[in-house]
């Protein structure tokens, strides 16, 4: 058998999901230059077996292995490095990401590795493989990179395979850093908004719709931020619309001009999804964490979003911020839910690390696990067991609401209630009760527990729980009637909503993942 391709440099991480692609890895192989031949980028998924991965990697026999570290893949990655140091400690392994740019002295994994880049890496990763590979390594072993303006970078998109475009998720940025100081995000580092030209990034799009990229997950912190190049983006999709076409953006809630509320009027239903991070409605919190945010205005573009266009909000509220309570929590979900996003993202308070909400841990009793993905397990307005409720909270959330499956039922069971959020706190103990579980439950008997409670908690006669649940049960083409339906006569549900009558709208779930 030959021996393998020499490889001077392997960059490689490990992604959450198979459908999402390593952005970043990219953005640092783009900028190779000439060590660019030499470099091997693998990437693997925190599912996959771990020595498996160790010997894909070392069968390149890398001189330099450079590993992107995050939230989600720190536990499997220190076990990689591990692995390196014990098999092939002549391997210089360097260490890049979020994960390991701030609080490195704690990190067990930044001990096990000979070199981290902090910050970003784009230019600095590549510099610092030059002197690895002329024999002369730096006095210190972690270095902090650089802030590199954003015409400096070579863009990463060509490097999208044809499996890539088929099959991933295609992340673009058109614009880096956040002009906001919210103290549980990584944007209060006060890294400093950079664009990138805007017909630069503009002619690499074209290139991947050319190719057949139809789905484009934006990254930017703030897509909205800049009104004149959000106005050229939206224009260049709008000018290239096709029935594939979707366009996912992160915005700020209250910034929504109207020369940007013409364009979004233009767009077809389910061309566009807007990720809306709404975290709280309770203005003290919000003070205690750093973020303005004006609620009369977001609740306005809201209503505008919901009743002008056809986007796709998916809202994002934070369980666990310093100062917010139970009922303030539930209060906030609620005005929410009757703004009409099509998600609620219910998040868990995570401690990122570099983050200034520390500062709160010794007022509100912040205690959060030490182990990834660091989310908080108390504080001093919510113990440890309404902790628990509102994770279970949002794990039944998900399953009744952000699903799809259920809204007859949900609006039946949420109708003779004063506060949706209290009914599905409700809903949640009897589905724990009845499953003893919230993952894993099959759709048959999803939908009966739906229904028992619908008649046993709430009140509603048993034909109209039963009708409710059955259009909730076949709407998505299922024409198996469960048992405990058998009992009763029952009129089919309506048709899917479809985008100006031509098919069913079109919804890509997983690039909220």
């Amino acid at each position: 058998m030959p021996e393998p391709t020499q490889h001077g440099i392997v960059l490689t991480t490990l992604n959450a999901r198979y459908w999402h692609s390593a952005f970043g890895l990219r953005y640092l192989l783009a900028n190779m230059d000439e060590l660019r031949p030499q470099t091997t980028m693998l990437e693997f998924c925190i599912n996959d077996h771990l020595v498996e991965v160790l010997a894909k990697i070392l069968s390149h026999k890398p001189r330099v292995v450079g590993i992107g570290v995050y939230i989600w893949n720190v536990t499997q990655a220190t076990e990689i490095v591990s692995g390196i140091k014990r098999v092939a400690p002549e391997t210089i392994v360097v260490l890049g990401g979020p994960e390991v740019s701030c609080e490195t002295d704690s990190q067990a994994i930044v001990q096990l590795a000979d070199f981290v880049i902090a910050g970003e890496a784009d230019l600095q990763f590549p510099a610092l493989c030059r002197q690895l590979l002329a024999g002369s390594q730096p006095v210190e072993r972690v270095l902090s990179a650089p802030v590199p303006q954003m015409n400096d970078v070579q863009l990463p998109y060509e490097l999208y395979t044809d499996e890539d475009i088929a099959n991933r998720v295609i992340y673009v940025e058109a614009s880096r850093g956040c002009p906001f100081t919210c103290e549980f995000c990584l944007s209060a580092l006060a890294i400093p908004v950079r664009q990138l030209d805007v017909d630069r990034f503009l002619t690499a799009m074209q290139s991947l719709l050319d190719r057949g990229a139809r789905q484009f997950k934006f990254v930017d912190r703030t897509f909205n931020l800049n009104l004149r190049v959000s106005e050229q983006i939206l224009n260049f999709f709008l000018d290239r619309l096709c029935d594939d076409l979707f366009l996912h953006f992160e915005m700020i809630p209250d910034r929504l001009p109207d020369q940007l509320r013409r364009l979004i009027e233009k767009f077809p239903p389910g061309a566009l999804q807007f990720e809306i991070g709404v975290q709280t409605f309770n203005e003290q919190v919000c003070q205690n964490i750093s973020r303005p945010q004006s609620i009369q205005k977001l609740e306005d573009n809201f209503r505008f979003l919901r009743e002008r266009t056809g986007v796709h909000i998916h809202a994002d509220l934070i369980t666990g911020l310093p100062g917010e309570d139970f009922e303030s929590f539930g209060q906030g979900f609620d005005r929410l839910l009757a703004l009409g996003p099509q998600e609620i993202q219910v998040g868990i308070l995570k401690r990122l690390k570099g983050t200034p909400v520390i500062r709160h841990d010794d007022e509100f009793r912040m205690v959060y696990s030490d182990y990834p993905p660091f989310e908080i397990l108390q504080t001093r307005d919510i113990d440890f067991e309404a902790m628990i409720r509102l994770r279970h909270f949002a794990r039944a959330w998900d399953l009744i609401g952000n699903s799809g499956n259920f809204p007859e039922s949900l609006s039946l069971m949420c109708r003779a209630s004063g506060s949706a959020f209290g009914r599905i706190v409700e809903f949640t103990d009897f589905l724990l009760a009845r499953e003893r579980r919230l993952h894993g439950i099959p759709l048959t008997r999803l939908a009966e527990a739906v229904f028992r409670f619908l008649t046993d908690c709430c009140g509603v006669d048993e034909t109209a729980a039963a009708e409710a649940t059955w259009h909730d049960y076949n709407r998505h083409g299922r024409s198996d009637k469960p048992g405990f339906l058998r009992p009763f006569k029952l009129t089919p549900a309506e048709p899917e909503p479809t985008k100006n009558g031509s098919g069913p709208v079109r919804q890509r779930r997983h690039l909220n993942d």
